[in-house]
C-alpha cells in the first residue's frame, strides 16, 4: 500500500502557438495510505487530467508526484504499481472475461497457476465466477464493469485509479455499485483515487473529498464536513441536492439588534434578527453587502414549527411544488431571489401561494461576496 503526495503540480496544454491553457493550477494534496479519495468538480475542473497525470498518461508541466515517497515523475506507466480503471471499459471484445482479467499478468511473466489463482480470487470477491468464458458483448453495463475492477485487482497494485467508472450505468446499477467498490476498499484496504462528477457519488463514497474548480483545489475535508462547513460559495453550491441557498444582502444595526436585510425592492424583503453566534459573526460586516446561504432541509414550514425562534420567520411565493412522499421540495421566490425549501409536511401546497417559512437558527452560513470565501 501507498501514500499519493501531489507537490505544487501544473499541467499546461498550448494551442500549438503562445497561448497556454493551464488545466492544472499548482496544486497541493496528501493521499494518506488505504484511504479512498474522491475528486470531485464540474466538467473541465481538471480532476480528470490530475488523475491521469498520477498514473503517468499525461505529462507534467510542473511540480511532482510521490507514490510510497518516491518521486515517479520520469517513471513509465507500466512501472508505477498503479492499476486503473476507465470510463469506457476499456475490455478486449476478442477475448472472454477470464482473458480480459488475465492479460496484464501475462505481460508480467506470471506462472499460470498464479494467474488462475488471481483471476479466480477477484472473479470471488466481484461475483462473477459464472461469467469468466462470456465475451463482453453478452455482459451487461454493470458485469462489464466489474471485470473492469477485476482486471485492476488482480494486478494487487499499490494504488488504485478510478475515472468516472459509473457514469455509464443507469441510476439503480450506479447505486448498486458503487456500495460494491466501497466495499471493495474496505476489504482490500487499499489506497484509492476516485474521480467523478457527481458529488452524491462523492459524499457516499469518500473518506476525504477534493473539490475542484478550474485547475484549484477549493477544499479537501471528509464529506460531512464539506456540508455542514463548506469553505467557499462554490463548495456549498456543489456539495449537496438540492444546493445551498444564497441571499445577496446587507447586515445593519437597529435598536441593538444585528439584522441581515435581503436586497430586494419589494415590501416584503428578507430580514432575520440573527442570534448570537450569528451576529457575532456578521456584525464585522456591519452596513457592508453579505452573502447568507442555508440549507433546503433548514427551512421549514413555519406551520409545522413546534417552538419558532423570533427573528427567523420570513415569506416567499411558491412557484413549483414537488411531493417526493416523505419530504416535499418547494421552489419559492422572494421577488429577486428564487430558492428551494426542503420540508417535512403533508399539507397541500398550491402554485402562487404565499407561504410562511422559517429559517433554522444556528444553520445559516455568511459569505465574503468578492472573495466567496466562508465567514467565520
Amino acid at each position: 500500500m501507498a501514500e499519493v503526495v501531489l507537490n505544487n503540480l501544473i499541467k499546461d496544454y498550448s494551442d500549438g502557438k503562445k497561448l497556454k491553457i493551464r488545466a492544472v493550477n499548482n496544486i497541493n494534496l496528501k493521499v494518506n495510505d488505504q484511504e479512498f479519495m474522491v475528486l470531485v468538480g464540474p466538467s473541465g475542473c481538471g480532476k480528470s487530467t490530475t488523475l491521469r497525470m498520477i498514473a503517468g498518461l499525461e505529462e507534467i508541466s510542473e511540480g511532482s508526484i510521490k507514490i510510497e515517497n518516491k518521486i515517479v515523475n520520469n517513471v513509465l506507466p507500466k512501472d508505477r504499481d498503479i492499476a486503473m480503471v476507465f470510463q469506457n471499459y476499456a475490455l478486449y471484445p476478442h477475448m472472454n472475461v477470464y482473458d480480459n482479467m488475465a492479460f496484464g499478468l501475462k505481460l508480467m511473466k506470471h506462472s499460470k497457476l498464479e494467474i488462475k489463482k488471481r483471476v479466480n480470487d477477484a472473479a470471488a470477491i466481484l461475483g462473477i465466477e459464472d461469467l469468466l468464458d462470456r465475451k463482453p458483448k453478452a455482459l451487461s453495463g454493470g458485469q462489464r464493469q466489474r471485470v473492469a475492477v477485476g482486471r485492476a485487482i488482480v494486478r494487487k497494485p499499490k494504488v488504485f485509479l478510478f475515472d468516472e467508472p459509473l457514469s455509464n450505468l443507469d441510476a439503480k446499477m450506479r447505486v448498486s455499485m458503487r456500495t460494491e467498490i466501497s466495499k471493495l476498499h474496505s476489504r482490500l484496504a487499499t489506497t484509492m483515487i476516485y474521480v467523478t462528477h457527481d458529488q452524491v457519488e462523492a459524499m457516499t463514497m469518500g473518506d476525504r473529498i477534493t473539490v475542484m474548480k478550474d485547475g484549484d483545489i477549493m477544499q479537501v475535508a471528509e464529506p460531512l464536513e464539506l456540508y455542514h462547513h463548506p469553505a467557499n460559495t462554490f463548495v456549498a453550491g456543489f456539495i449537496g441536492s438540492p444546493s445551498m441557498n444564497f441571499f445577496q444582502g446587507k447586515i445593519t444595526r437597529t435598536n441593538n439588534q444585528i439584522k441581515f436585510i435581503e436586497y430586494n425592492e419589494s415590501d416584503t424583503p428578507i430580514v432575520l434578527t440573527l442570534q448570537k453566534k450569528e451576529s457575532r459573526i456578521a456584525s464585522t460586516y456591519l452596513n457592508k453587502e453579505i452573502i447568507l446561504g442555508t440549507r433546503p432541509e433548514d427551512i421549514s414550514d413555519l406551520t409545522t414549527v413546534n417552538n419558532p425562534i423570533s427573528g427567523y420567520a420570513i415569506q416567499a411565493k411558491l412557484e413549483v411544488s414537488e411531493p417526493m412522499g416523505a419530504e416535499t421540495f418547494l421552489y419559492l421566490n422572494t421577488g429577486v431571489t428564487p430558492f428551494v425549501a426542503k420540508v417535512r409536511s403533508k399539507n397541500r401546497y398550491l402554485i402562487n401561494q404565499i407561504i410562511n417559512l422559517n429559517f433554522e437558527p444556528g444553520r445559516i452560513h455568511f459569505f465574503d461576496p468578492k472573495t466567496k470565501n466562508v465567514l467565520k
